[in-house]
């Protein structure tokens, strides 16, 4: 039978538990559209585990007979985002004991993993640095690292780390250079800075783009 976790919420706004009235309220549940506190949902008890420590965490929530998710509301993202978990403080001090005795072994672990993805990383930068390169044959050497290293970082969402970037695209490694000579070749960043809306200035400063791929390109 799959587990449903109570959902705990931190209010943005002060918020009093529709039951025994007390209040402010740090974090509560919500039943039938009103605020009602820990103590009077039966979760008064637990303790709160803040998100962060993968291993802690699945250990206390399985450790743990009774758990809560606790959300808060990001207001600029529009949705609710975790923050960590309820739970029993029992299953805490358990699960903490656990992750000291093996935290060496996690701590090797974790050093082969990050090795191996920078190594990954690594690739994928020689990749678009290599396709730059036959795409843009005249492009300065270190140009072609620069743009390859920037479009490829991690966690940046940028270019590189897109699944088109990734498959060395033609028109995705074209727009990382495009970018990179946009905001290091011409005006553009002071444009912005001008307060020149984006699109104006992207025209403004198109036709230099051209000219250094043109004489980047082959012939």
């Amino acid at each position: 039978m799959d587990l449903v976790a109570p959902v705990v919420v931190e209010p943005l706004k002060r918020r009093r538990c529709s039951e025994c009235h007390q209040g402010p309220l740090e974090r509560m549940i919500v039943e039938f559209n009103a605020p009602v506190c820990l103590d009077c949902a039966d979760l008064g008890h637990l303790v709160f585990l803040r998100r962060g420590d993968t291993a802690l965490t699945r250990r206390a929530r399985e450790a743990s007979t009774l758990w809560a998710v606790v959300v808060r509301h990001n207001r600029r993202r529009t949705r609710y985002e975790r923050q960590g978990l309820l739970v029993e403080e029992a299953a805490l001090a358990r699960a903490e004991a656990a992750c000291l005795a093996d935290s060496e072994a996690r701590a090797r672990r974790r050093t082969r993993d990050a090795a191996r993805r920078a190594a990954r990383d690594a690739e994928v930068t020689a990749a678009l640095e290599a396709e730059i390169l036959r795409l843009f044959p005249r492009c300065p050497l270190d140009r072609a690292a620069e743009i390859a290293a920037h479009a490829s970082t991690k966690g940046s969402g940028r270019v590189g780390r897109t699944a088109a970037g990734r498959a060395l695209d033609r028109g995705a490694v074209t727009a990382a250079v495009r970018a990179a000579v946009r905001h290091v070749d011409t005006e553009y960043d002071s444009l912005l800075m001008r307060g020149v809306p984006r699109h104006q200035a992207r025209t403004r400063v198109a036709p230099a783009i051209e000219t250094v791929l043109r004489a980047w390109r082959p012939g």
